[in-house]
């Protein structure tokens, strides 16, 4: 039974103060409107007078297959690679483009870039020179000032983009970054492609040599010729020199076939040479053929194609601002205002008492035998002042800060106030708040007229 009252006055209180804030908004709602639609009317203007700002992109496929080259028409990528590493390298299609995002950042790529579009450092506010004024941009604050690249997860795709008030400048940018990125990579095919040559050569030269000096150092009996020993070996039965002849001819035999061994795996490693030397100098040939592929070129962007400012987004912009601003605005008017507002006011409220008059007698007959002063802060009608005289235990004071007010609340426990909205001063009741506080008075209720 005591939970039950304990949540009722609980929704009692949150229904009196949520009628109080919808009283405090509705009176203010002229205010309201003003300032939703002036921050709403504001937001829309600048849409035409921001200067507008395009972004470019471009969408780039690079071929992670081979480290260096066309996987294709290089068969000794794996061994380059390592038999486990290469095989995991192609199959999980080079994994990552860390590496392409910091060419593509790089000086070598984005110092051509500035040049090529004449970027240079401006006066501040158009106004102020400084030392760098006029010079070239350094590549840290190029790549500060508009330019984003990133790797699309999951994917060997990048995705190049630049912001500028320049739809051209922003459109050129990116051709720009893309033509000096691609030019890099032929560069460093070439660079790679030469070098394989000149490692294969070293080798290939160098066991062609050791296969001359093995064919030249050969000795031994040819494994064909032991066949001839077959006479031999029936003799040796029966003499001893035929026995020993027998062991060396087996010796040879032996010492022919190592040495044929060995003739025979420097030819395969010759030949394996040759064949990658045959190989580096066709993509050598291909060493210009770029990896990247321009997926989605960059596009010069219509005149109305901007990026920002946006008519929609500065309405929703402006919608959210407006009403954000309108609370603002009516919070400050609430608590600053110099004539009597519902935030001043307690939980304990009769909103209109010509409306409410029977809420106003319930609370009258319900403290008839409590001593009690109604400050009057405004006039109040004939009738409302009429049911006041019917009962002997209510002292009428005017509201004021003096002895005489003073006095006449002096013998009352209980106090009911009388105010009107966007009226009564403010400061006056408030004062008369704090006065009633201090002689411990209790308002039961506050009035409004």
């Amino acid at each position: 039974m005591e939970n039950y009252k304990y949540t009722q006055e609980i929704d009692e209180e949150l229904t009196i103060n949520l009628k109080k804030i919808f009283f405090a908004l509705w009176s203010r709602k002229e205010l309201i409107i003003k300032t939703f639609l002036s921050v709403l009317i504001f937001f829309i203007v600048l849409t035409f007078i921001l200067p507008k700002k395009y972004v470019v992109d471009s969408d780039l496929y690079v071929n992670k297959s081979n480290n260096s080259n066309m996987m294709e028409i290089n068969p000794y990528a794996i061994s380059e690679l390592g038999a486990g590493g290469g095989m995991a390298a192609i199959m999980a299609g080079g994994g990552g483009l860390s590496d392409e995002l910091e060419l593509i950042q790089s000086p070598l790529v984005i110092d051509n870039v500035i040049k090529e579009n004449d970027l240079r450092f401006k006066k501040i506010f158009g106004i102020i020179p400084t030392r760098k004024t006029g010079k070239y941009l350094t590549t840290e604050k190029f790549l500060k000032k508009g330019f984003s690249v990133e790797n699309k997860k999951g994917t060997n795709v990048i995705t190049i983009e630049y912001k500028s008030k320049d739809r051209e400048l922003a459109y050129n940018v990116v051709n720009s970054v893309i033509n000096n990125y691609v030019q890099l990579h032929k560069e460093l095919n070439t660079e790679k492609s030469k070098s394989d040559i000149v490692v294969l050569e070293t080798e290939y030269n160098n066991a062609k040599a050791e296969l001359n000096k093995k064919m030249n150092s050969i000795n031994g009996i040819p494994a064909a010729s032991m066949g001839l020993s077959g006479g031999i070996s029936a003799f040796s039965a029966f003499s001893n020199s035929a026995r020993k002849a027998l062991s060396n001819i087996q010796g040879q035999y032996v010492q022919g076939i190592k040495s044929e061994t060995a003739l025979r795996e420097e030819a395969e490693k010759v030949t394996e040479l040759a064949k990658k030397l045959e190989w580096a100098k066709l993509v050598d040939s291909m060493s210009d053929t770029s990896k990247v592929l321009i997926l989605k070129e960059p596009r010069l962007l219509q005149d109305y194609e901007q990026s920002s400012p946006k008519l929609f987004i500065n309405i929703l912009l402006g919608i959210i601002f407006g009403i954000l601003a309108a609370l603002f605005a009516v919070i400050f008017k609430e608590n600053t205002d110099k004539q009597l507002s519902y935030s001043m006011l307690g939980d304990e409220i009769v909103y209109n008492i010509e409306k409410d008059f029977i809420d106003f007698k319930s609370i009258l007959l319900a403290e008839k035998k409590e001593a009690l002063s109604v400050i009057l802060f405004e006039n109040v009608s004939n009738h409302i002042m009429d049911e006041l005289h019917k009962y002997k235990n209510i002292n009428i004071v005017k509201a004021d800060i003096s002895d005489e007010f003073e006095k006449g609340i002096e013998n009352s426990n209980k106090v009911i106030t009388i105010a009107q909205i966007a009226k009564t001063d403010s400061r006056l009741f408030k004062k008369v708040k704090q006065l009633l506080e201090r002689m411990n008075k209790k308002i039961i209720v506050e009035l409004l007229v």
